[in-house]
């Protein structure tokens, strides 16, 4: 789920890492990093907060409320504008879309155990703010420049740009890129993911990827 597992890399074993990208990664609203002037207008912080309250203390009933007919099918959630923006939707009539969120697939003890299980761990208690990791670059015996990369969508309705901006004025060291017209399905548009690999392997980073300066955004 959203790359969030690098996070743990980036702060245990920097120095094994060649090289990193994360696309669309989770950010979690417990980071003491994230402000608060973010957040109020964000419904997704509230849905997180319950949803961990109830996946850890109620997962039987949230495993019903899941699988019961008042919430959308996937097939509604794929055309569903609140999620997607136009590219996504248009990506998602190409694609498999969401298999194991169906309701069949998460009345399976085995899916829903590990959905559960990295949904808590994504949006649960961390014991580090990742805005507080040093440049994995000078933890190795060859120093250098950062290979660690964000690619974000800036029309991303799931995990807004803003989050992301937020966090890599705080870590320098990131190489941000953001899709100008992208939401957050950017790793299946045409060309991203041979942007992403030449910018890892290759250094190659094209301008249109640029941020746009734009948006007075939060300290």
């Amino acid at each position: 789920m959203g790359s969030y597992t690098v996070w743990s890399c980036l702060k245990h074993i920097p120095q094994r890492l060649a090289g990193v990208a994360m696309v669309a990664p989770v950010v979690n609203f417990r980071w003491p990093s994230i402000p608060k002037s973010l957040m109020p207008k964000d419904y997704r912080r509230e849905v997180a907060k319950w949803s961990v309250w109830i996946a850890n203390y109620f997962p039987g009933l949230l495993q019903w409320l899941v699988t019961q007919n008042m919430f959308s099918t996937t097939s509604m959630l794929e055309k569903n504008p609140v999620y997607f923006n136009d590219q996504d939707i248009e990506v998602l009539k190409h694609i498999k879309g969401f298999p194991m969120l169906t309701k069949e697939k998460l009345r399976e003890r085995g899916v829903f155990g590990t959905l559960r299980s990295d949904f808590l761990v994504a949006f649960g208690d961390w014991d580090f703010d990742p805005a507080d990791l040093p440049d994995p670059s000078l933890s190795g015996p060859e120093k250098g420049s950062s290979s660690v990369h964000i690619w974000q969508g800036y029309e991303d309705k799931v995990m807004p740009f803003q989050l992301q901006r937020c966090l890599c004025r705080k870590l320098p060291w990131i190489r941000y890129h953001e899709v100008p017209k992208g939401g957050h399905l950017i790793v299946h548009y045409d060309g991203i993911c041979d942007a992403i690999l030449k910018s890892l392997l290759l250094g190659e980073d094209l301008p249109m990827y640029k941020p746009k300066a734009v948006i007075t955004e939060p300290a």
